[in-house]
């Protein structure tokens, strides 16, 4: 069965063979051998296990294989539209969006933030939404982490459907408010963007 490459970023290369997308984390080589190796190691089980547990919360594709020595993760290929080029398309955009708010909301209270919330991370697929790509994500009970979550996904919002964008963002934080803390992570998020320090980080 031909392999295919079908995403390239700077931690790792997705490559679809079949019903299959294999990531793996590719060796930096200017940083030292040992250090790349046990910081891919630790990455690759590091995800795998927040994949295991969003697995149980919302729909994520499904881990069939992790081999922590080649620092790689098989996971189901969901065959679905990206949201970042299908949202605006959709005539239930706003409820879709909705949708996030509640997954993000379910994730958040399990404590996981997934640290790259972008609705090119999301596929929708079935009239579901699937959140992937946990690379960038860690476990924490913290507000300010959180917060820092939301307003990724909200920055993402402004910049890849800015026409739409205050409707969306509203539904959002509409589906969020299902959370059991989202008074306090909300308001800590206002304090984030009065800070200004992750303006422009998207």
């Amino acid at each position: 069965m031909v392999k295919k490459i079908i995403a390239q970023g700077a931690e790792a290369i997705l490559t679809r063979k079949g019903n299959e997308v294999i990531k793996d984390r590719v060796k930096k080589g200017y940083r030292i051998e040992i250090i790349d190796t046990r910081l891919r190691r630790q990455r690759t089980k590091r995800e795998a296990r927040l994949l295991e547990k969003a697995s149980k919360l919302i729909p994520i594709p499904k881990v069939i294989k992790v081999d922590e020595k080649s620092h790689k993760i098989t996971l189901e290929f969901i065959p679905g539209k990206k949201l970042s080029q299908y949202l605006d398309k959709l005539k239930n955009n706003q409820e879709v969006c909705k949708t996030i708010g509640k997954q993000i909301s379910l994730l958040h209270d399990a404590g996981i933030i997934h640290g790259d919330l972008t609705t090119s991370n999301m596929i929708y697929h079935n009239k579901k939404v699937y959140f992937i790509d946990f690379g960038l994500g860690y476990e924490s009970a913290s507000p300010e982490d959180k917060a820092v979550d939301l307003h990724l996904i909200k920055q993402a919002l402004e910049a890849k459907h800015f026409k739409h964008y205050e409707k969306y963002w509203k539904a959002i934080i509409s589906g969020y408010k299902s959370s059991q803390h989202s008074k306090v992570v909300l308001h800590r998020l206002e304090k984030v963007e009065g800070r200004g320090r992750y303006k422009g980080a998207y």
